[in-house]
C-alpha cells in the first residue's frame, strides 16, 4: 500500500520545522555558499500574520513552506500580498509532487486569509524550484525583500483567487496517496 502524503499546519517552532530548516539551510550552503539569512520572526507565520505546514509521508517530515503577509507595493496592484518562504523537500523524496502539493495548499491558506498576492524569491541555481514555480503560473515581479539586490535573485509572483466562501485550506485538500 502506497504511503500517504499529510501536511498539517504547526507552529514554526515544531521539532519537525526545526530538523527541516537545518536540512535546507544545508542544501543552500551547497549552492550558494551560506544559508538563508532572510530576516523574520516566529510570529511571522502565526495566525493571523501566516501559516507554517509540514508536510508528513508514513509519519517523517518530508516537505515544508510557510507564509507571511507583507507590505502592499509589490506587485502595485496588490492590495494584500502574502510572500513564500522556507519551501522545501527532502531529496530523497523530490520528484513526487509533494512540492507542488505544498504550494497549493500555502496559497489556498493564504488566499483564505485575505491575500491577494503570493510572491517568493528564490534563486536561478535552483532549477527545480524556479520550473515548480513558473509552471504554477508565477511571473517576474519588482525586486522586493531581503535579496531583492543580489543578481542570482528572482522576485515572482502570482496573483490569488479568493476562496469560495466554503473553501480555503484543509488538511483534507492537502491529503494524497504517494503513487511511487
Amino acid at each position: 500500500m502506497p504511503a500517504e502524503f499529510r501536511l498539517l499546519e504547526v507552529p514554526y517552532e515544531h521539532p519537525d520545522v526545526t530538523a527541516l530548516t537545518s536540512a535546507a539551510q544545508e542544501f543552500y550552503i551547497t549552492i550558494y555558499g551560506g544559508p538563508d539569512e532572510t530576516p523574520f520572526t516566529t510570529a511571522d507565520f502565526s495566525p493571523p500574520n501566516g501559516a507554517f505546514l509540514v508536510g508528513y509521508l508514513a509519519h517523517e517530515a518530508v516537505a515544508m513552506g510557510g507564509w507571511r503577509f507583507r507590505p502592499p507595493g509589490v506587485p502595485r496592484v496588490a492590495r494584500r500580498p502574502a510572500e513564500i518562504k522556507r519551501m522545501f523537500v527532502r531529496e530523497g523524496v523530490r520528484g513526487h509532487g509533494f512540492a507542488r502539493m505544498v504550494l497549493a495548499s500555502l496559497e489556498a491558506s493564504a488566499a483564505a486569509a485575505g491575500a491577494d498576492w503570493m510572491l517568493l524569491e528564490t534563486g536561478q541555481p535552483q532549477i527545480a524550484a524556479v520550473g515548480l514555480y513558473r509552471s504554477s503560473g508565477y511571473v517576474g515581479v519588482e525586486p522586493f525583500g531581503h535579496y531583492a539586490d543580489s543578481e542570482l535573485a528572482l522576485s515572482l509572483g502570482h496573483p490569488l483567487r479568493s476562496p469560495l466562501p466554503s473553501s480555503g485550506w484543509s488538511e483534507q485538500t492537502a491529503t494524497s496517496r504517494n503513487r511511487t
